[in-house]
C-alpha cells in the first residue's frame, strides 16, 4: 500500500517526496468547477477556547509531521510532483467564524467550494463554529484530498484532543480481519459498463450539494455472516436500483459497480498520514439485488471479504503504470486527464465509504467530547453521487453528496429516505 511516512527521524523538515500514485492521479485531474475536498464535521458537547485549541492543533501538526507539507515548485521538464515537508504551519488553519443562525451552513458551503490551497502548508483548515445557545462547540474540517484522506486527518484531531483535554484518546485494539470465505457465485464481469445515476433535477451552478442526517445503526442477528458494511453496500444499491426505475432508467444487463475504499493502517499515533487508502469495486447484476434480502446479504458479504483480502496498489496496477514517471509531468497530466475522460463509462456507479465506529474518543476534556461525526467525499462526475458514513455512540451518521450538475437537494432529500427504508429493510429478519 502506498502511504506517506510518519517516522520524523526519516522525514526531515525541506525534505522532498514525490507524490504517491493516489496524489498524482489526484492532482493530474483537479477541477476548480468541483474541489477535491474532504468534508469532516465533528460536533462536541462543550466549547473550546479559541487560543488553546489553535496551540494544540498546530502541536498536533507538528506530532503529525507528514501533514505539514506543500507542493513543490518545479520545472516545466519536471517528471514527478513533490511535496516539500515544512518546519511549521505557512498559513493559520485554524478559524473561528462569528457565530449566528447560518454560520453552519456557511462553513460547510465553503468546506465543498473552496479547498485549501496545495502551495502552502498544511493542506487543512478548520472552522470552529460556536452555538452560543447551547454552549457547545462544532469543528468543520476541510481536507484537500490531493494530499490527505479523512481517516488520516481524524488521526491528527484526535492528537489535538488529547493535547487539549489531556485525557487519551487512544483507539482500542483493531480486529483481526475475518478470512474471506469462498464465493459462491462469480461477480459480474469487470468489463461490463456498469449503471449510472440518473439524473434528477440539475442545479444551474457547478460544484457540489451535501445532505447529513443521522439514523440508527442496524441490527443484525448474532452471528450473522455479514456485517454492517454489507448492510449499508446492500442498502446503498437497492437506492440507486430503485431511483433508477424511479426515473425511466432500468438496465437489466448493467451491473451496479460501487467504490469501497479499504483501510489497512493502524489507528495509534503511527499512523501514515496521507491518502492510505486502497480502492476495490464491489459489482451486484440487477437480478442479484431481487434476491430474498438473506441470500443478498451474504453474497454481498462474500464478495467484500474477498475483496478486502487482495493485495493489490491502491487504484489497481493500470494507474500505478500510469504514474511512471517516463515523460515530464505535464505530459503525462494531459494524457491522464485524456484517458479518465475516455474511461468514463466504466467508471463504478458510486462510492461508499463506510469509516464504521469512529475509533477515537476524540474527548476535549472540558470542551467536551463528540457526540456526532459525519465525513463527505467529492462527488465528481460521472459517478456524481457519494454516499459516507460513520457511527457513534449507537447512531449512524449519513452523508451524501452529489454534484449539482446531476442533483438537487429535493433529490437529495428523497435519496436519503430511500436510503433508511431499504436499509431498515436489512435488518428486518434481526431479533
Amino acid at each position: 500500500m502506498t502511504t506517506l511516512d510518519e517516522n520524523p527521524t526519516r522525514s526531515p523538515r525541506g525534505k522532498r517526496i514525490p507524490f504517491p500514485t493516489v496524489d498524482e492521479v489526484s492532482r493530474h485531474c483537479l477541477q476548480d468547477q468541483e474541489p477535491e475536498t474532504v468534508h469532516i464535521e465533528v460536533h462536541l458537547t462543550g466549547r473550546l477556547e479559541a487560543s488553546r485549541f489553535s496551540t494544540a492543533f498546530t502541536e498536533a501538526l507538528r506530532r503529525h509531521p507528514r501533514i505539514l507539507m506543500r507542493e513543490a515548485p518545479r520545472r516545466w521538464y519536471g517528471r514527478r510532483y513533490e511535496w516539500e515537508l515544512t518546519e511549521g504551519p505557512e498559513v493559520h488553519p485554524v478559524g473561528f467564524p462569528a457565530p449566528g443562525p447560518d454560520a453552519l451552513k456557511r462553513a460547510r458551503a465553503r468546506c465543498l467550494d473552496q479547498a485549501p490551497p496545495l502551495t502552502a502548508s498544511p493542506p487543512v483548515r478548520v472552522e470552529v463554529i460556536e452555538e452560543p445557545r447551547t454552549g457547545t462547540s462544532i469543528l468543520v474540517v476541510t481536507i484537500n484530498h490531493t494530499a490527505l484522506d479523512g481517516p488520516a486527518c481524524l488521526r491528527v484531531l484526535a492528537t489535538a484532543a488529547e493535547l487539549y483535554g489531556g485525557r487519551d484518546n487512544s483507539a482500542p485494539p483493531a480486529a483481526p480481519p475475518a478470512p474471506a470465505p469462498a464465493a459462491a457465485q462469480p461477480p459480474p464481469s469487470s468489463w461490463a459498463r456498469p449503471a449510472r445515476v440518473a439524473p434528477g433535477t440539475p442545479e444551474p451552478r457547478p460544484g457540489n450539494g451535501l445532505l447529513v442526517c443521522e439514523l440508527p445503526v442496524p441490527r443484525r442477528p448474532k452471528g450473522a455472516p455479514y456485517t454492517v458494511n454489507d448492510q449499508l453496500m446492500v442498502a446503498t444499491a437497492r437506492t440507486i436500483a430503485y431511483w433508477n426505475e424511479e426515473h425511466g432508467v432500468h438496465r437489466p444487463h448493467r451491473p451496479l459497480r460501487i467504490t469501497m475504499p479499504v483501510d489497512d493502517r493502524p489507528r495509534d499515533e503511527t499512523m501514515p498520514i496521507g491518502n492510505g487508502t486502497r480502492l476495490v469495486e464491489v459489482a451486484l447484476t440487477p437480478a442479484e439485488l431481487t434476491l430474498p434480502m438473506p441470500e443478498l446479504l451474504r453474497r454481498t458479504a462474500t464478495r467484500t471479504a474477498a475483496l478486502k483480502s487482495l493485495v493489490r496498489p491502491q487504484l489497481g496496477h493500470g494507474a500505478a503504470l500510469l504514474t511512471t514517471p517516463y515523460a515530464p509531468v505535464a505530459w503525462r497530466a494531459a494524457a491522464t486527464r485524456a484517458l479518465r475522460t475516455a474511461a468514463g463509462p466504466w467508471t463504478s456507479t458510486t462510492l461508499l465509504s463506510n469509516i464504521g465506529r469512529i475509533p477515537y474518543p476524540l474527548d476535549f476534556g472540558d470542551g467536551g467530547r463528540a457526540s456526532a461525526v459525519w465525513f463527505s467525499a467529492p462527488a465528481r462526475m460521472p459517478r456524481g453521487l457519494t454516499v459516507t458514513t460513520a457511527s457513534t455512540a449507537g447512531r449512524l451518521h449519513l452523508a451524501l453528496r452529489w454534484s449539482r450538475t446531476l442533483l438537487s437537494h429535493g433529490d437529495g432529500a428523497h435519496l436519503r429516505d430511500l436510503f433508511e427504508h431499504h436499509l431498515h429493510a436489512t435488518q428486518e429478519e434481526a431479533p
